[in-house]
C-alpha cells in the first residue's frame, strides 16, 4: 500500500456532531408525528442535494420550500433561524487526534458536502482551523459520492489519491473516495478511526525468518 501522508474528513458527525431533532421539537413541541413528517422534507433527497449543491443560496431555499409546503412554512423559517443550533459541538476526542497527526507531519484536508452555512460553522469551531485546506460541496457544485470531488480536492493541493486516507459516517461517500482512487474507512467513533489510524499508518513490519 502507497504511503499515506494525507487525512482527509467529513464534517458533519466526524469532526462536528449535529441534532435535528434538537432544533426541531422545540418547535414541534412534542408532536412527534408533525415533527417526523417534517423531518423527512428536510432529509429528503432532493432538498439535502439541492442545499449541498450550493446552486442556489440556503435562503432562497427555504423560501421555496415554504411555497412548496405551505403548511409547514413556520417550521421552514424556525429551522432556518435555528440552524446553527444544530451543530451541537464538536466531535469529542477527535481535535486531539488531529493535533497528534498534525504534529507528526500528516496533511489534513476537509471534504464535505454542506451548504452555504457551513462558513459560519466553521467560524464557531477551532477543529477547522487545524485543515490544511478544504473542498466543500456548495462551492464545487458537486458532492460525494462523485468521483469528480474527490479528484478536485487532489488536483487543489496537488495530492496523490493513493496518499490519501478519507473518513466519512456514509459509506457510499467511503465506497466514492475507494473508487476516486483513496484509501478510505467508515467513521464510527473515535476510538476505532484511531484504531484504523494505527493500523493503516504503523510502519510495515519486517518478518524474518529464523
Amino acid at each position: 500500500m502507497p504511503m499515506i501522508k494525507n487525512l482527509v474528513f467529513d464534517f458533519g458527525k466526524v469532526l462536528v456532531n449535529h441534532d435535528l431533532h434538537a432544533v426541531l421539537e422545540r418547535y414541534f413541541k412534542g408532536d412527534k408525528e408533525t415533527e417526523k413528517f417534517f423531518g423527512t422534507i428536510l432529509a429528503s433527497p432532493a432538498f439535502t442535494q439541492a442545499c449541498d449543491l450550493g446552486l442556489v443560496p440556503f435562503g432562497e431555499l427555504i423560501r421555496k420550500a415554504q411555497l412548496e409546503h405551505p403548511q409547514f412554512a413556520g417550521a421552514f423559517r424556525f429551522f432556518y433561524e435555528n440552524y446553527l443550533d444544530e451543530v451541537t459541538g464538536e466531535i469529542e476526542g477527535m481535535r486531539e487526534v488531529l493535533v497528534c497527526y498534525k504534529s507528526k507531519g500528516f496533511k489534513l484536508y476537509g471534504l464535505s458536502n454542506w451548504s452555504d452555512v457551513i462558513y459560519e460553522v466553521m467560524r464557531q469551531y477551532e477543529i477547522f482551523n487545524l485543515l490544511d485546506g478544504r473542498v466543500i460541496s456548495c462551492e464545487e457544485h458537486i458532492v460525494k459520492p462523485e468521483k469528480e470531488i474527490y479528484l478536485r480536492l487532489c488536483e487543489r493541493y496537488g495530492l496523490e489519491p493513493s496518499e490519501c486516507l478519507f473518513t466519512d459516517d456514509r459509506m457510499e461517500n467511503v465506497e466514492g473516495a475507494k473508487a476516486a482512487g483513496m484509501e478510505a474507512v467508515l467513521f464510527t467513533t473515535v476510538a476505532d478511526y484511531a484504531k484504523d489510524l494505527e493500523r493503516l499508518l504503523k510502519p510495515a513490519r519486517v518478518h524474518l525468518k529464523k
